[in-house]
């Protein structure tokens, strides 16, 4: 039996699995696996699990997790957060149970800790792809969002929803942490169209007690943007964690040095899970942010958690003339002056994201 917090809720998970596609068989190693769905590239051993917990290896193949959702939400699509997607717009996310990472202040651990830690809930329910794409029609939302859990653990669940979305014209994201392989993102590169990144620090230290690496999930971002993905990044600001002010700006300088048009949000951090001890993020801290990343040369830099409180800094502005093009509190949208040509009706400039 593999070690987990949850050997019975293993078990019913085990049954809630197909072969997956993103593995190979390891030459002489007889019946092992390397499973290149994240950035880990686990070797897994015959009846072992990989490091998220619910991708296994059964006898020399890899089963992976299908047919369940352990969260099913109607949300803005900025809650995301993506804020050049389809404004205004309506996305169903779902997601399935267990993570490759172990954050000590996640926010959706009952899902993602499930199987590593015994006071999460494991609770989920079958359904169909097609349920989904269902009911993703039937509450007029064009955009579906794999998200909860860590999205690339169970990519080929969100490709097999996504296949049957595209005819009905839904766009199709992912909310992930970025530890990805080059292998996971050309295999879902014909449906994502886009892909926000939790950044979550710039020191390697740092995202080694989270359980991954930096130099991952900076090429993770690296290959996004030369794959054209439409890509927007989150660091979520953590008091004495990452909020130094050397930390941000080597953040910034690196977004700013791939794309000056990334969207880079820097949000307010409450505290979660285990990580009860650092205060809330203060809105200085968020402003000293923005400000870092617009001195770098981000063009769209956004603050959040804290609505109505960062001085006007939720709002899109044409980078050219600063003409007010969306204007936001929290997630909703106050005002809407670009179009679908994606285009400043003051200066025709052409604002880059998902549109129309």
């Amino acid at each position: 039996m593999p070690t987990t917090a949850n050997p019975t809720l293993f078990q019913r998970l085990a049954q809630q699995t197909v072969v997956g596609e993103l593995w190979a068989p390891i030459p002489d190693q007889p019946d092992w696996v390397r499973c290149v769905a994240c950035g880990h590239c686990c070797k897994i051993p015959p009846h072992r699990p990989g490091i998220c917990k619910v991708r296994f290896n059964a006898g020399g193949v890899l089963k992976v997790p299908h047919g369940y959702v352990a969260g099913l939400q109607v949300d803005p699509v900025e809650k995301k957060p993506f804020f050049h997607v389809l404004p205004g717009s309506k996305a169903l996310s779902f997601g399935m149970l267990g993570c490759d990472l172990h954050c000590s202040y996640c926010q959706n651990w009952l899902t993602s800790q499930t199987l590593r830690d015994e006071n999460a809930s494991g609770y989920y329910r079958q359904i169909s792809a097609e349920a989904i794409v269902d009911i993703a029609l039937q509450h007029n939302a064009p955009i579906l969002t794999s998200t909860y859990n860590e999205p690339l653990i169970t990519s080929e669940w969100a490709v097999e929803i996504f296949k049957r979305a595209q005819p009905h014209g839904l766009k199709c994201t992912y909310v992930s942490n970025g530890n990805a392989t080059e292998e996971v993102l050309d295999y879902i590169r014909p449906y994502v169209v886009a892909y926000k990144v939790d950044l979550k620090t710039f020191q390697d230290r740092q995202y080694r007690k989270l359980g991954g690496t930096l130099d991952a999930v900076l090429t993770t971002i690296q290959q996004l943007v030369e794959k054209q993905f439409w890509v927007e990044i989150v660091t979520l600001i953590v008091p004495n964690f990452n909020d130094s002010p050397e930390e941000l700006r080597e953040i910034a300088q690196f977004l700013a040095d791939l794309s000056p048009d990334i969207p880079w949000h820097v949000t307010a951090f409450h505290p979660d899970y285990k990580m009860t001890g650092p205060t809330r993020t203060p809105r200085e801290t968020l402003l000293r942010a923005v400000a870092t990343g617009e001195e770098a040369g981000l063009h769209f830099v956004y603050a959040g958690n804290l609505p109505g409180q960062v001085n006007h800094r939720e709002n899109t502005y044409c980078p050219q003339c600063q003409t007010l093009l969306i204007e936001r509190q929290g997630f909703y949208i106050l005002q809407n002056r670009l179009g679908t040509d994606g285009n400043c009706p003051h200066c025709g400039t052409p604002i880059p994201g998902i549109w129309s």
